[in-house]
């Protein structure tokens, strides 16, 4: 289990340090292929040896090499989060090569749109994409009798979403509609919770700012996507579960 561990925590910190480079990139419609890395400061290339996840932005201090630019602790802190997560995907899916792979794909998707909303206020829609061909082909070939919950649950995620979109433009995007289709592609009926643990975490947020900032706090728009994330990597390891406790406890 340690060996599965270590080796799904490497995988993490390595897909990170990718996905830093196309939560970039994807949005300025730049090739996430080429060119290598540039330092943002005086554009010189960024060599192998400070590309090494978390590891060289701690030796370096957070700062380039070439010119002493800042570099944002975003870098590493990506890194981790998916090393972490991978490491806890890992352990609870292990028995289910299908499901681990499906899990592994949509926490990537999770992080890079998550990086992408909190700084830019946009979930691309190229990312959404490709994840969605990935998550049906990979449910296509290991678990096709699947294949109608997770449609289904994809046209009831976004329906619910663009619903409440049209109701309320601030506060959710065409993004978040998107992004909770394709929670219900990777968690099939699972998404239910999903989108319950999202708009409670973003209500809580929510209330807080307004008893901190009082009627100002209205006006300040917080992205969701970070919460259907936090919604979509709890439903993907213990959804099931919170559909079976709901069920007992209220059914």
């Amino acid at each position: 289990m340690f060996g599965l561990g270590a080796t799904a925590f490497a995988g993490g910190l390595m897909i990170g340090s990718f996905l830093t480079v196309v939560a970039h990139r994807v949005p300025e419609g730049q090739s996430i292929v080429g060119p290598r890395s540039q330092c943002p400061g005086c554009g010189a290339q960024i060599a192998a040896r400070d590309n090494i996840p978390v590891l060289s932005w701690l030796i370096l201090r957070g700062r380039s090499r070439c010119c002493g630019q800042r570099i944002s602790a975003r870098y590493p802190l990506t890194e981790l989060a998916l090393g972490a997560l991978f490491v806890v995907i890992a352990l609870v899916l292990r028995d289910d090569p299908g499901e681990l792979a499906l899990g592994l794909v949509f926490a990537s998707t999770l992080v890079a749109v998550t990086v992408t909303d909190l700084e830019r206020r946009i979930i691309p829609n190229k990312i959404l994409a490709v994840s969605a061909v990935i998550g049906l082909t990979l449910a296509a070939a290991t678990d096709p009798g699947s294949l109608p919950e997770r449609l289904i649950a994809a046209a009831a995620a976004g329906g619910l979403l663009f619903v409440a979109a049209l109701a309320y433009p601030r506060g959710m995007g065409m993004g978040d509609v998107k992004l909770a289709a394709l929670m219900g592609i990777y968690l099939g009926s699972s998404v239910a919770p999903a989108l319950l643990i999202a708009l409670a975490s973003g209500s809580l947020v929510g209330m807080a700012m307004i008893a901190r900032h009082g009627a100002a706090a209205r006006k300040q728009a917080i992205p969701f996507g970070p919460f259907l994330a936090l919604g979509g990597v709890v439903a993907l390891l213990v959804g099931p579960e919170l559909i079976d406790w709901y069920l007992d406890t209220f059914v």
